[in-house]
């Protein structure tokens, strides 16, 4: 359940340079602000759904998900891990309608899910 694990929301956790590495960029995002607060979440939750406008760091996050989603978030910091896993169970226990909304987005064939389902399991992140 990594896959969105990684970018997602990583709601503004990683994002690609033009090197092999994520950029550390926005790694100072307040990521429990975001997370509290229903009007900063939907701004990165409607740019993500291409149902709104875009931050710099929502660009970056929307650009750079699916890369992240299909190497395994290789290219992300321990931070951004865990970054990841904070907003993924985040958004699993308290958006399920956008966590679903997420899911037929970028991962509409459940490749993700299927693979990264009991990494999630063993870590609380999915029942």
């Amino acid at each position: 359940m990594k896959f969105l694990v990684v970018g997602l929301l990583v709601l503004a956790v990683s994002f690609v340079s033009a090197d092999e590495k994520y950029t550390t960029k926005y790694d100072g995002i307040d990521l429990d602000e975001v997370l509290k607060s229903d009007r900063l979440f939907n701004n990165y939750y409607k740019c993500l759904m291409e149902t709104g406008k875009c931050t710099p760091d929502g660009r970056e996050l929307k650009k750079n998900l699916p890369d992240a989603l299909q190497t395994d978030c290789s290219k992300c910091s321990e931070k951004q891990k865990a970054g990841s896993e904070q907003v993924l169970r985040f958004i699993i226990k308290n958006k399920p309608k956008e966590w679903e909304e997420l899911q037929a987005k970028f991962d509409p064939d459940h490749i993700f899910l299927k693979k990264y389902e009991a990494e999630g399991k063993a870590k609380g992140i999915l029942a």
